[in-house]
């Protein structure tokens, strides 16, 4: 039995040496080190033999034991790492060779506007207040003298949601919230998105407006004309023709919607104007004492002035966008038309 013990240890080991895979090592260890393996049938055969036989034998059997596992562990370790450089080598990457070309994105012209009045209101004072799009037809409407069946409520330019709040219509909430909130003076600006049930090549469902609010003592039109001047004229340039009409909200009195001149055809009259040579900007206004009192602005005491723009159309404006939808598109080759603008 010590000879057959010896000659199966050596047969062990040869094949362990001519092994060339992973598998064929797991295979040599459960044919003869596994629990039905060559070398425990061996052993199941020691207790026919003398105490002094099998104690020799169980020696002799446990070195072979302890042989062949550090072989495998060896012989495993090598192959394995054998496997990883030639996997390294299959799959090389030279290192000094140029790299990919990658083309660098671009900042949205919307997203451009926006921060270029943004940073114009602030350098001027305005602070950016900020109000949830899910809002409640109180501060929507109610709070700013928006009688019940005005037009602005009806489903077809409001979208309405199951547990009877509103997706905003207008930022103009911001500025509700604000005065509960804080007493004057204020001075805030109010960027984000708004919704509307409207889509075609002027108008989308979703847009973006700025909403600014003034209030303090002694505010007067004067004021309002002023920094909205400034405004334009950072935004058009200098040159831009400006003027006011006379308009209604029900939220400001009196109230002014301002044109400029038309940026495509500089005020001789085209498609874009319709001949007019003007074109719409945003509407403003002193604000309605109706709203000072619905929250607790004395009217006698403060006056104000807000108005309203649409970040799209002061963009499509700038940069000459016929076609809203192309804002929304995501296309990078939209995009890059705008490149290195801001």
């Amino acid at each position: 039995m010590k000879e057959e013990l010896k000659a199966l240890g050596e047969e062990a080991k040869k094949l362990i040496e001519k092994s060339s895979n992973i598998d064929e090592i797991n295979n040599i260890r459960v044919e003869y080190l596994g629990k039905k393996g060559k070398l425990k049938n061996i052993l199941r055969t020691l207790g026919k033999l003398s105490p002094e036989e099998r104690k020799e034998l169980g020696q002799l059997a446990n070195r072979i034991k302890e042989e062949l596992e550090d072989l495998l562990k060896e012989k495993t370790q090598f192959l394995k790492k054998k496997a990883l450089e030639e996997e390294l080598q299959k799959n090389r990457i030279d290192i000094t060779l140029p790299s990919h070309w990658i083309e660098t994105g671009s900042s949205h012209p919307v997203i451009s506007t926006l921060i270029d009045i943004s940073e114009t209101f602030v350098a001027m004072g305005f602070s950016i207040a900020e109000g949830p799009e899910i809002e409640k037809e109180e501060y929507n409407f109610d709070m700013l003298n928006i009688p019940k069946d005005h037009p602005a409520r009806d489903m077809q330019d409001t979208f309405f949601l199951n547990n009877g709040e509103i997706l905003r219509t207008h930022t103009s909430p911001v500025q509700i919230r604000t005065m509960l909130k804080q007493k004057p003076p204020i001075a805030i600006i109010a960027p984000g998105r708004v919704y509307r049930k409207d889509a075609d090549p002027t108008h989308s469902p979703m847009f973006h407006q700025i909403e600014g609010l003034l209030v303090d003592k002694d505010v007067t039109f004067r004021d309002l004309k002023g920094i909205l001047k400034i405004f334009l004229e950072s935004v058009f340039g200098k040159e831009i023709k400006i003027r006011f009409r006379p308009s209604y909200f029900p939220f400001t009195e009196p109230s002014a919607e301002v044109d400029i001149g038309c940026t495509v055809c500089g005020g001789s009259g085209c498609r874009v104007c319709k001949g007019t040579g003007w074109l719409e900007i945003l509407g403003c206004g002193m604000v309605d004492p109706e709203v000072f009192k619905a929250v607790g602005i004395d009217p006698e005491e403060y006056t104000g002035f807000a108005f309203g723009l649409g970040i799209e159309r002061i963009a499509m404006l700038r940069y000459r966008i016929t076609d809203i939808r192309l804002l929304f598109t995501g296309d990078m080759r939209f995009n890059h038309q705008f490149k290195g603008i801001r």
